[in-house]
């Protein structure tokens, strides 16, 4: 069935044609600013930073002479003793690669633990008291703000050389990192469980303990599972400060120019990175697909 198409007067068309063009001129504008801005900002932190796109262009080249010269010769008709003579410290590189899962976990363990208990004291909708969230967002702001490195090279002129200056640093930086996006989780959930909780008499630990936690678990573990991945990499430098881990082997093979094992080493690294990030997405989809499907 056709249907007509009305057309309004030009006297009451006019003004509406007017007033969106007026608006797509100010949308452009906007835009055009926008656009002005960052390439302002660009250009300022380039010349802040000494960029010189004529000097990265020139030495490029040495980073690719780099790169092959840590790839091993692997021929094919004695394969097996190549690769036998590249992995030559096979045994000690997976003993150190599990140095810095350890590492990883154990500062992610702690860090988990005590984000979750800070992040229902940095929410809006939970804490009435200005100075309580105030305290407490500064503390994980301080926490995720200072580098894991800078910690770790406290801790190492604290405690010495060894695997617990990575596992404090990386605790530290997570429990802020984390607490943050706990804090978001929190803060965007259904409150009428928690309405029900006070006036049914709860006191505050009751409240969040069966009115938030229910809500936010699987996202909490979503997130906690994503930072330990996030950890494994960065427990992978942690040796660079002598804090332990493979990343001390790695280093020294770099100084020393032990070129095969760079390249040994990191394909260790990225190897055990991969299969953790796939493990960890599995069970991430699992986690929050049953948190979505409560």
């Amino acid at each position: 069935m056709a249907h007509a198409v009305t057309r309004l007067p030009d006297a009451q068309l006019a003004p509406m044609l007017a007033a969106y063009e007026a608006a797509v001129r100010e949308r452009r504008r906007h835009s055009f600013i926008a656009v002005a801005v960052v390439l302002v900002c660009i250009a300022l932190a380039a010349w802040m930073g000494e960029v010189k796109p004529g000097v990265l262009f020139a030495n490029a080249g040495r980073l690719t002479t780099y790169f092959a010269s840590i790839v091993p010769t692997l021929r094919w008709d004695s394969l097996g003793a190549d690769l036998a003579e590249w992995y030559w410290n096979l045994d000690h590189w997976l003993k150190l690669l599990l140095d810095t899962i350890l590492i990883a976990y154990l500062g992610t363990l702690i860090g988990s633990i005590g984000a979750f208990f800070l992040c229902f004291l940095a929410c809006a909708n939970l804490v009435r008291s200005p100075l309580i969230r105030l305290a407490a967002r500064r503390y994980l702001e301080f926490c995720r703000t200072v580098p894991e490195l800078v910690f770790a090279l406290l801790f190492v002129v604290a405690f010495g050389l060894g695997p617990m200056p990575g596992v404090l640093a990386l605790a530290i930086h997570t429990m802020g990192a984390l607490g943050k996006l706990f804090a978001e989780v929190v803060e965007n959930i259904d409150m009428k469980p928690v309405e029900g909780a006070i006036a049914a008499g709860a006191s505050w630990p009751k409240m969040v303990r069966f009115a938030v936690v229910p809500q936010v678990t699987s996202n909490f573990a979503s997130y906690g599972l994503l930072r330990f991945e996030i950890n494994v990499r960065e427990a992978s430098i942690m040796g660079f400060v002598g804090a332990g881990g493979i990343g001390q082997d790695l280093v020294e093979a770099i100084r020393k120019f032990y070129y095969s094992d760079v390249s040994a080493i990191l394909l260790l690294i990225i190897a055990a990175v991969m299969i953790i990030d796939l493990v960890t997405e599995q069970i991430r989809h699992r986690l929050l697909g049953v948190g979505g499907g409560q």
